[in-house]
């Protein structure tokens, strides 16, 4: 009897580009991006053996997923799973402008205490895991920086907290293997700064 390797699948998660107005609680506020078109994120996704991509539904990452596809001559596939997290009524918001005890409560319990009419962080967690089943091997997906640390913390088991203080600027690259069961390695994480 030989032993099987099993190599597990490659997924590139891509943070887009600068909205045009940034400091801002933007979940699902279709807040464009600065440029459609920026030259250091095509920089990077040509040093991946891509198979295509995947994108938020949101114009800040889906014009530019949509310009990486067309340079690279790849399938592009927009998805809603891929939004940022919804911040309710807060969204759009400053977050001076919101109540800061109910903000802080929510960034130290963001199941427990979500925005109003926002959206619970097991919600979140739960709808990226669904996509992330989706992907086919050395996909990348252009999303948000909440959806980027909710796939970690699906694919690794780590809490809100975790994965809340890693660093994700815009443009930041993070490659994570997927095993069969669903498990998660990171395999590699590449910031770029504003």
């Amino acid at each position: 009897m030989t032993d099987k390797v099993v190599s597990g699948r490659v997924v590139h998660l891509l943070r887009h580009g600068p909205p045009t107005q940034t400091g801002l609680l933007l979940g699902h506020t279709d807040e464009p991006a600065v440029t459609d078109d920026c030259p250091r994120m095509l920089q990077l996704a040509r040093t991946l053996p891509l198979s295509g991509i995947a994108t938020s539904d949101l114009v800040r990452a889906s014009a530019q997923a949509a310009s990486l596809a067309r340079h690279l001559n790849l399938p592009l596939s927009l998805d809603a799973r891929w939004r940022e997290l919804n911040f309710g009524t807060w969204d759009g918001q400053a977050p001076a402008s919101v109540d800061p005890e109910a903000l802080r409560s929510f960034w130290n319990d963001p199941e427990g205490q979500a925005p109003p009419g926002g959206e619970r962080w097991s919600e979140l967690r739960a709808r990226v895991s669904a996509a992330l089943t989706m992907l086919r091997n050395q996909t990348l997906v252009v999303t948000h920086a909440g959806v980027m640390r909710a796939a970690l913390s699906a694919l690794t088991g780590l809490d809100h907290r975790a994965v809340w203080a890693i660093d994700l600027p815009y443009r930041a690259l993070l490659s994570v293997r997927i095993w069969p069961e669903g498990a998660g390695q990171v395999v590699g994480l590449r910031g770029e700064d504003v």
